[in-house]
């Protein structure tokens, strides 16, 4: 699996073009053959995390080379952002524990 790290601070003028561009990004993405889930957080301080998972490198790069995002990732650099950062990291290890949720019983 590779796990795209996306950092970024958005201009505040930008907002409502981002959000636009984000959610066809966001519909893309869903698209690409490898696609595994996408998740986006903003920190109290303003800083924006998204978090990008494919099944592979392929795939990845299917994504990164799309006419579409590449047009957005250009927008990005000169109109939304005013700093960001790009990690892709291959997961090493992945281990989960996804319990049911069991009822609770009054007594």
């Amino acid at each position: 699996m590779i796990v795209t790290v996306f950092r970024s601070r958005l201009n505040a003028e930008s907002q409502d073009e981002y959000q636009q561009t984000a959610a066809r990004m966001s519909e893309l993405a869903k698209g690409i053959a490898g696609y595994i889930s996408h998740k986006g957080f903003t920190a109290a301080d303003g800083e924006r995390v998204t978090i990008v998972e494919f099944d592979s490198e392929e795939g990845l790069r299917a994504w990164a080379t799309h006419p579409e995002h590449m047009e957005a990732k250009k927008t990005g650099r000169q109109v939304f952002f005013s700093e960001y950062r790009v990690q892709v990291c291959n997961v090493v290890r992945d281990t989960a524990n996804r319990k049911p949720a069991t009822p609770r019983v009054n007594a």
